[in-house]
C-alpha cells in the first residue's frame, strides 16, 4: 500500500468558484478523500449544508473519520449519477446552490496497488470504484468477445490499435485467464506497435477499462442533466475534468444548455422562449505551474464552471 499524500487538484479555484452564498446548500459528487469537503466546510457558515457523494468504500470511511462530529456533512454510498433521488428526497429540488463533480480516479485509488487501477503495480486486476458490487476488470477481461473489448479501448481509450489489442487479449486468456494487472499491462504492452513518449503503452488500455467497468460517462452524461434540475437560479455547476473524453462531454452540454432549444431556422422564437439554462462562468480553469510542479497529475485538469439562469 502506497502512503503519499492526497493532493487535492484545484482545491481553492473550484471552492472559490462553487460557494456563492455560504449559508446554501452545496454538493460534492466525489468525496475522495475530503479535499474539497474539507475546504467547503470550513467556508459555510453554521446553517449551510454539504451532502457529498462516493462509490469507494474506503472514501465513505474517511469521510465519517473526518467529519462525523460536523452535522452540517451528510454522505451517500452512491454514485452521483443518484443526486436527483436524493436531493428529491431531501426536499430540496431546486434549491440546491452549487454542484461539485471532481471526475476520475483519485491518487489514493491509484497508488494502492490492490485496487487494481494500476499498471504500474502489480495487484488483482479490479478497476472497481465500488468493490461491493459490479463486475471486476478481470471478469469482464475474461469473458467479453473481441468486438466489446476493442470497441472499450477504442472508444474510452482512444487507442489507435484496440483491434490488436483485444485479439492478444483473447489469445492470451485461453492459455490463461488475466487475474492481475501486470498480466494485463504485459499483454496489451506486446500488442502495442507505437510507444508513445512520455506514456506507459498500457496507460490508454487501463483507461478504457476503468471508464467501462465503472460506467464513468454514462454516470457524468446522467448527473450533469440533474445537476441543472436541483440547482437553484443562480446556482453554479463545476466540473474538473482528467482527460478529453470528459472534457468534451462537459463542453458541449453546458454550450447545449446555454443554446437552449434546438428550433428550426426561420421561425419568430424570442430569446426568453429558448429555455436556455446555463450560462458558462469565465474560461475553462487550468491548474498553473506552482500546482503541477508539485502534483504531476494536476497537469490535465481543466474546470469548466457554469451558472444557472
Amino acid at each position: 500500500m502506497n502512503n503519499q499524500p492526497h493532493i487535492t487538484v484545484l482545491l481553492d479555484e473550484a471552492v472559490d468558484a462553487l460557494l456563492t452564498d455560504h449559508s446554501g446548500f452545496y454538493v460534492d459528487g466525489t468525496f475522495g478523500r475530503g479535499g474539497h469537503s474539507g475546504l467547503i466546510l470550513q467556508r459555510l457558515q453554521a446553517d449551510g449544508k454539504l451532502l457529498a457523494f462516493d462509490k469507494d468504500v474506503a472514501a465513505i470511511e474517511v469521510a465519517h473519520q473526518r467529519f462525523s462530529d460536523d452535522s452540517r456533512f451528510a454522505i451517500a454510498h452512491e454514485s452521483f449519477a443518484a443526486l436527483q433521488q436524493e436531493i428529491t428526497d431531501r426536499g430540496l429540488l431546486g434549491k440546491v446552490q452549487g454542484v461539485l463533480l471532481d471526475l476520475g480516479v483519485s491518487s489514493p485509488q491509484l497508488d494502492e496497488a490492490e485496487r487494481g487501477f494500476s499498471f504500474q503495480q502489480d495487484g488483482p486486476l479490479d478497476m472497481r470504484m465500488d468493490q461491493t458490487r459490479g463486475q471486476s476488470a478481470a471478469e469482464w477481461i475474461n469473458s467479453a468477445d473481441e468486438a466489446d473489448i476493442a470497441w472499450v479501448l477504442k472508444e474510452y481509450g482512444e487507442e489507435r490499435f484496440a483491434k490488436r489489442m483485444a485479439r492478444a487479449v483473447l489469445a492470451e486468456r485461453q492459455k490463461k485467464p488475466f487475474e492481475r494487472t501486470g498480466h494485463f499491462a504485459s499483454v496489451i504492452r506486446e500488442a502495442n506497435p507505437a510507444w508513445e513518449k512520455g506514456k506507459h503503452p498500457a496507460t490508454r488500455a487501463f483507461q478504457a477499462v476503468r471508464i467501462h467497468i465503472n460506467n464513468e460517462l454514462g454516470d457524468l452524461e446522467a448527473v450533469l442533466e440533474q445537476a441543472v434540475n436541483v440547482l437553484a437560479p443562480g446556482g453554479r455547476l463545476v466540473v474538473i475534468s482528467f482527460h478529453s473524453l470528459e472534457d468534451r462531454l462537459v463542453k458541449r452540454f453546458i454550450r447545449r444548455q446555454e443554446q437552449g432549444d434546438q428550433v428550426p431556422r426561420g421561425l419568430p422564437v424570442r430569446e426568453d422562449q429558448l429555455n436556455k439554462r446555463l450560462r458558462s462562468c469565465g474560461k475553462p480553469v487550468k491548474a498553473g505551474d506552482g500546482e503541477v510542479s508539485g502534483n504531476v497529475r494536476s497537469r490535465s485538469a481543466i474546470m469548466r464552471i457554469a451558472e444557472k439562469i
